[in-house]
């Protein structure tokens, strides 16, 4: 909503509230004027005519108010808002498939493809997550995964939306996951669950933070 459409439906409320006010205070007046000179007329012209239109006005000016407030909220919504316009089925889709490509890039390596596993997984991720993934994996990551020889592989088992906006999202990943080293041969099996964050950047999905749950 633009700043003179605010201005002009702000004038226009205002002008309306004016305008019940005025009519409440009309009406008041024209009743005392008329008690005032009637003061002889019988109870049966006194009273329900004018004090029934009284009663009848001001409620009818004020449901226009509202009315026309909720008009300008339905508007807003419609225009404005409308997160099912943005955030629809299709979108969830990409973001749990955007999550779930990545978490298995992530979590899937092997000694004699190391620079490529990583490079790959690289490509899933963004902003802080990114630097620190780069980090880790050259500090931490590749010295021990050669020297022990660790191979480790993901599955995902299920993956659902846990937040979705425009620009941002968060997916809850089930996966499993083997490793295999030198010191154990016939590997270990891991089931877990990590809560993926999303950034949309230029169109994609990634990962902009990776916490275990």
């Amino acid at each position: 909503m633009t700043a003179d459409h605010e201005d002009d439906v702000t004038d226009d409320v205002k002008d309306a509230v004016i305008d019940a006010d005025t009519t409440a205070e009309e009406i008041d007046e024209s009743t005392a004027e008329i008690d005032g000179t009637d003061e002889n007329a019988t109870a049966l012209n006194e009273t329900p005519p004018r004090r029934a239109l009284k009663r009848l006005l001001v409620p009818i000016v004020l449901a226009v108010l509202l009315l026309g407030s909720a008009g300008l909220a339905s508007w807003a919504y419609m225009t404005q808002l409308r997160p099912d316009r943005q955030t629809d089925a299709a979108v969830a889709a990409e973001t749990i498939k955007a999550a779930s490509d990545g978490t298995v890039a992530l979590l899937s390596y092997t000694p004699e493809t190391l620079d490529k596993d990583f490079a790959s997984a690289k490509t899933h991720l963004t902003g802080d997550f990114l630097d620190y993934y780069t980090k880790f994996t050259t500090d931490i990551v590749t010295p021990a995964a050669k020297q022990k020889s660790v191979k480790t592989s993901a599955a995902i088992v299920r993956a659902a939306v846990s937040d979705l906006k425009p620009d941002s999202a968060v997916v809850l990943v089930f996966l499993n996951q083997s490793t295999t080293s030198k010191e154990n041969v016939d590997g270990s099996f891991t089931a877990s669950s990590v809560k993926v964050s999303l950034t949309k950047v230029n169109g994609a999905w990634l990962i902009s933070a990776f916490d275990p749950v």
